[in-house]
């Protein structure tokens, strides 16, 4: 991922469908997402099936995890099933990695304490890269022990090798906490947090780069992501209506003031304005996720058309 551009990517809302999917390939679009838990309180899908319905119905665009609660996964069977998807897609996944904890039964019922979610989700991506990596592995850790496990991806047919990229598909950390930066810093080939406002994106890039340094580790090809709730329509004051409606179930109480930092909601050049803070702040793959109950498309298609395009890079320092 470079520096030197701006790219769109989409939330598939509310559930991966073919039909919307294959329209959101014909739009200026880098990336489509979609996450999921093992045990939601809703009936709404688990993230490497919804995955793998993002890859089996596109042919051009990323396709992303955002995100996947990593500790509810042993990491030697999320590995195989990851590198598979990144092979049969051509090489298309991405991974967005978080720890969850809001949904305790799911951690309850998988065994996995939610006071263990943060290194457990460490020591699985080293799990994971250590498997992405080829060979054979061995690993004796906290939570995960195993000898000779050797990974083979699948070869897609008529293939001459498995097309999985070389050490895997990209890991983006997501979160909004301090331990979900130092993951980042130290683990993550990317940063994708959600629910933050262009301010808190600024201090969190800062942060990573700060932990970075101090680990000695180079951040040149690291993803600078953010994961945005947005509302784009002719009508501006329907698309505040919707957001805040969208987000106002999920985060009741929580003043409109306050969402609209979050969740940018308007007409195209209002929306624009408001992103354009989130490029300001360091981002540079910008994921709208539809902040409506209905007519998602038309809100992806709109910021493709009519956001994307005001959308520039800061003027380098002198």
């Amino acid at each position: 991922m470079s520096d030197d551009r701006i790219i769109l990517g989409a939330a598939a809302i509310p559930e991966p469908d073919r039909r919307w999917l294959a329209a959101a390939e014909r739009l200026p679009l880098a990336s489509v997402w979609q996450g999921g838990h093992v045990l939601p309180p809703s009936a709404t899908g688990e993230a490497i099936t919804r995955l793998a319905l993002l890859a089996a119905w596109t042919e051009r665009v990323r396709v992303g995890a955002a995100v996947l609660v990593l500790p509810l996964y042993h990491p030697v069977v999320a590995a195989k099933q990851l590198a598979d998807l990144d092979s049969r897609s051509g090489g298309r996944v991405t991974v967005g990695v978080g720890v969850g904890g809001e949904f305790r039964a799911e951690f309850d019922a998988v065994g996995v304490p939610v006071a263990e979610r943060g290194p457990r989700a460490d020591e699985a991506m080293e799990v994971l890269r250590a498997l992405w990596a080829g060979g054979p592995v061995s690993h004796r850790g906290t939570f995960f022990s195993f000898d000779d496990a050797e990974l083979r991806p699948v070869r897609p047919p008529g293939a001459a090798a498995p097309a999985m990229r070389a050490g895997g598909p990209p890991l983006l950390v997501s979160g909004r906490g301090e331990p979900a930066m130092r993951r980042a810093a130290r683990l993550g080939d990317g940063w994708m947090p959600y629910l933050v406002s262009p301010d808190a994106y600024r201090r969190s890039a800062r942060t990573i780069r700060d932990e970075a340094a101090a680990a000695g580790r180079d951040l040149t090809g690291f993803e600078w992501a953010a994961y945005v709730y947005c509302s784009v329509r002719r009508d501006g004051d329907r698309a505040r209506d919707e957001a805040a409606s969208f987000l106002g179930r999920a985060y009741g109480g929580k003043p409109r003031a306050m969402l609209d930092r979050i969740a940018p909601a308007g007409t195209p050049e209002e929306v624009a304005a408001r992103l354009q803070e989130f490029v300001d702040a360091g981002a540079r793959h910008i994921v709208v996720s539809p902040a409506a109950q209905e007519d998602t498309l038309g809100i992806v298609a709109l910021a493709a058309a009519e956001v994307l395009p005001r959308l520039v890079l800061p003027e380098a320092a002198p």
